[in-house]
């Protein structure tokens, strides 16, 4: 098992704004799943790099790890103390969990469909 951070979402309160900021500012491009999400494509246009979310959280950033193996990830995190805020989900690119390390940080860790 070797998880690496793959994604970073950015939950914001304004989600047109937001993506205005980040296409002006950095030139980034988007994929649309609707009207509070979209992804970020990577500089070459290819694969999804991070995300922004508008589901009315306070803004905040996420780490994503990729894993190979949700439930063995999962299993891994609760064995080493982690605390799953959120359980494994399906959502259509596949699967993933969110959970807090014991300092407090929020991360998550997703299964690709592929």
């Amino acid at each position: 098992m070797s998880e690496h951070i793959d994604y970073i979402e950015l939950e914001v309160p304004n989600h047109a704004a937001a993506r205005e900021f980040y296409a002006a500012a950095f030139g980034w491009q988007f994929n649309d799943y609707g009207p509070a999400y979209s992804g970020v494509r990577a500089a070459d246009g290819t694969d999804e790099v991070g995300g922004l979310s508008t589901s009315g959280a306070p803004p905040s950033v996420l780490a994503l790890f990729r894993s190979g193996d949700l439930d063995v990830s999962l299993a891994a995190v609760r064995a080493a103390g982690g605390t799953i805020t959120r359980e494994p989900f399906e959502y259509p690119g596949g699967r993933r969990f969110h959970f807090t390390d014991p300092a407090g940080n929020e991360l998550g860790v997703y299964e690709p469909a592929e």
